[in-house]
């Protein structure tokens, strides 16, 4: 009698076109010691257009194929991801973000305690580059190695890892609770949850880096971040939060730096990146203001497709270069 094993780990792996757009993501959760212990969940618009190469993955536990048809919002992808996944910890991947070897087996392991969520380590993946370096800083400063392990309040988005059972409580609010994960992290805090860091799993993380093409990921990254933190609130309060929004980049700056002078940081940079720095963060303050006065608009749609094909806001170099493993 042959037994069926029980994935441990379910990773929602998202394409708007075809399987050759995550090809790179696959063939590093492939190359994980533990790959026989995931179930890799793909969600596409369509199967039959994805042209889904089998023999990648069939070394997983499991394969399951989920079609939502446009690929208009990359939460709605994942919230569909989650709800298909058997795995008791959903695992999310972007194809710009390539597990480092021990990923799996690390996210595995720190899940056998009761963490409702636990996030990885975040490397750069295209590190010659000061626009790629500023785009890494401003998304994961609080998260780049080296780290120490421990509890924290925020956890990489994008690339966290979530008990499944704990998402689906959150029933047809789901999708509206993956646009912006801090939001989501936040609420499990409120609810006695506990969100904890493991520097033992690493990611490699390809970052915009072509001059300006980072500009309105920035404004839609912080207008879609607003609205869905203000999509409770009173037109008062959002107003209030919009008028206030112009001392956002200001405060977190002073964090960001923070950040950039602990030990083993790449304090090298600061000289060098502080005015990209700074103007990547005011470009995010002002999605945030527009965002909390008129709400998201089409960001999350413009986001989505940003979000992949990565090559086209990379410089050349850049795009010919090999990620380190």
């Amino acid at each position: 009698m042959v037994v069926q094993q029980v994935p441990a780990m379910s990773v929602i792996v998202i394409s708007p076109d075809s399987y050759s757009t995550v090809r790179k993501t696959i063939r590093r959760l492939r190359a994980q010691g533990a790959s026989h212990q995931l179930e890799i969940v793909l969600v596409v618009p369509s199967a039959q257009a994805a042209n889904i190469d089998h023999t990648e993955l069939d070394s997983f536990c499991g394969i399951h194929i989920v079609e939502i048809g446009d690929m208009t919002s990359t939460a709605r992808a994942r919230a569909a991801g989650v709800r298909r996944a058997t795995a008791p910890v959903v695992a999310f991947v972007e194809d710009h973000s390539f597990p480092a070897k021990g990923w799996a087996e690390a996210l595995i392991q720190a899940h056998r305690k009761p963490w409702a969520a636990v996030g990885p380590m975040m490397a750069n993946a295209n590190p010659n580059s000061l626009v790629s370096w500023t785009n890494l800083i401003i998304e994961y400063a609080e998260w780049m190695e080296p780290v120490s392990a421990g509890v924290r309040e925020h956890l990489p988005g994008h690339n966290g890892t979530y008990k499944r059972d704990v998402l689906l409580e959150y029933g047809d609010r789901l999708e509206a609770m993956l646009e912006a994960e801090s939001i989501l992290q936040w609420d499990l805090q409120a609810k006695g949850y506990q969100l904890y860091l493991e520097p033992a799993a690493k990611t490699y993380h390809q970052n915009f880096s072509a001059p300006f093409s980072w500009i309105p990921l920035r404004v839609d990254g912080g207008r879609l971040f607003a609205a869905s933190r203000a999509r409770t609130w009173s037109p008062v309060r959002r107003l209030l939060y919009a008028f206030s929004a112009p001392l956002i980049p200001f405060v977190r700056f002073r964090r960001i730096v923070g950040e950039l002078r602990r030990p083993g940081r790449a304090r090298h940079l600061l000289p060098r990146v502080l005015p990209l720095l700074f103007a990547g963060l005011v470009a995010d303050g002002t999605g945030e203001m527009i965002g909390y006065a008129c709400g998201g608009g089409n960001a999350m749609k413009r986001l989505s497709d940003m979000e992949f094909h990565r090559e086209r806001y990379l410089t050349k170099h850049d795009r010919s270069a090999e990620v380190e493993a």
